[in-house]
């Protein structure tokens, strides 16, 4: 068992309780924080409730010394005293120059509400901008300011290790949607495999015959997306064709970006006998593209979405897509988190929902 003296008040030596000793050790306080931060008790405490007027080093040193003694709010604690209720924020990223990609925050929203309705929770949703400098304070304002005792975050607040420590110093539990990079690994998390499910829809062209493809890619900090791309490329591999089979451009998840591309992608010579998108909005707005030209779907180019939504289904022709269970997804994001807060959960999870290739008139076969 390790411990740390420090001076006390008096100048004696105190015992600091280090992470790594045994279950009989007392827990860290926060007057702990503040001696091992350098800073007063009122300043620790301004930083874990997201306060003003704090330097940055001093946050930083503080979440530092959060960090290294394990320290945990207890957010039943200050809910009761702050007279707080049983509240999730489901947190989700916008762009204030684009449409939304309604259905899949829907689709996350219905799912947890569900789940939140059998659970006994509250939930309520949040649309912060991206790319704002100041997206991850505001994500933590949210979570404190409405005392929640949970925060589901969705890509790419998902991937970002930094906020995740950050709020899980300040006592709030979370789930994550479509982790990657950094955030994976860091908290409960659900989502499918991204890169099979790339993968499985590359390799349905390329079994069709096609074997000049264009990836038509969400926001390059996506990195579930960005799985998806990677996917593409090991079907390509697995196939034996050339870097150069694909062509590869991203735009922002919008029906506006993915007619743009398209109409980018549909003027090259040789022109790409097949789109792969990233999502299902990005396809219709290449399919809308291709008709524009007077191009045959799936005769002349084949085009394919992501995610299953309802514009899949009603455009025309309607789209192959790969399905992703977004209300499944938003079920179990919220069923962790209950686990989380009534005391359960071990290791952190990881729940793979099974995806498949939907298969519609959009995509076709080709002869070269």
């Amino acid at each position: 068992m390790r411990l740390l003296a420090v001076a006390g008040a008096m100048g004696h030596p105190e015992i600091m309780w280090r992470p790594d000793q045994g279950l009989s050790a007392r827990k860290p306080t926060i007057d702990d924080v503040a001696r091992l931060s350098g800073v007063g008790r009122t300043t620790v405490s301004r930083v874990l409730n997201g306060g003003p007027n704090v330097r940055e080093p001093v946050r930083r040193k503080v979440l530092e010394a959060v960090q290294t003694l394990d320290y945990r709010v207890n957010p039943q604690a200050r809910s009761l005293a702050g007279g707080g209720s049983r509240m999730l924020a489901l947190v989700l990223a916008s762009d204030l120059d684009a449409e939304p990609n309604s259905f899949y925050a829907s689709a996350l929203e219905l799912g947890a509400v569900r789940q939140c309705l059998h659970s006994g929770f509250q939930l309520f949703t949040r649309h912060v901008p991206q790319d704002d400098p100041a997206a991850i304070q505001q994500v933590i304002d949210i979570a404190l300011n409405q005392r929640c005792q949970g925060v589901i975050l969705t890509p790419p607040f998902s991937d970002n290790a930094d906020l995740i420590q950050q709020l899980r110093a300040r006592g709030v539990h979370l789930a994550a949607i479509s982790p990657g990079g950094g955030g994976l690994g860091l908290v409960d998390a659900v989502g499918i495999d991204d890169e099979a499910g790339g993968r499985d829809i590359a390799r349905y062209l390329l079994e069709l015959g096609h074997r000049h493809l264009a990836y038509l890619g969400g926001i390059a900090g996506h990195l579930s997306a960005e799985s998806r791309l990677d996917g593409v490329r090991r079907a390509m591999r697995e196939m034996g064709l050339p870097d150069d089979a694909l062509t590869v451009e991203r735009g922002d998840f919008t029906f506006r970006s993915g007619s743009l591309i398209a109409a980018r992608m549909l003027a090259l010579s040789p022109r790409p006998t097949a789109l792969i998108c990233a999502n299902d909005d990005m396809a219709a707005g290449a399919l809308s593209v291709a008709h524009a030209r007077g191009l045959q779907v799936p005769g002349d180019v084949s085009i394919s979405g992501f995610d299953d939504t309802p514009v899949s289904a009603i455009v025309w022709p309607p789209l192959t897509t790969v399905h992703q269970p977004l209300k499944a997804m938003g079920r179990e994001a919220v069923r962790l988190l209950s686990e989380r807060i009534t005391g359960g959960g071990g290791d952190w999870a990881f729940r793979t929902l099974p995806h498949s290739v939907v298969v519609r008139e959009s995509a076709g076969a080709w002869e070269a």
